[in-house]
């Protein structure tokens, strides 16, 4: 499969990445990853090690997308859940009887 990554083509096969992976050590997983075989790799490895450039040529989506292509799963870095809305203030009365679940007494 023929993709661009930071303005180059590549010809990239599954088994051409499946070769070249075989035998790195994954580094540390803290965004999105590649899985390859039965280990995950963060995206900017296997783009620096599969097209041999420097990891600030490229973005992780460029790499992403063509992994996706030759069929290996990736996964994106889950996003933060939003932070709840402050509840409103309440005398300890009412917050007792809302932790109670009893309606507050007037």
């Amino acid at each position: 499969m023929r993709c661009v990554i930071a303005r180059f083509p590549f010809d990239l096969t599954k088994s051409d990445v499946l070769e070249t992976m075989k035998g790195v050590k994954p580094e540390p997983v803290t965004g999105d990853s590649v899985i390859i075989g039965r280990r995950h790799y963060p995206v900017k490895q296997v783009g620096q090690v599969v097209t041999r450039q420097d990891r600030r040529d490229f973005s992780a989506g460029e790499v992403l997308r063509a992994m996706a292509q030759l069929g290996f799963t990736c996964r994106a870095l889950p996003t933060a859940a939003p932070v709840p809305a402050p509840a409103p203030r309440m005398s300890p009365l009412q917050r007792a009887s809302a932790m109670l679940g009893v309606p507050a007494a007037g």
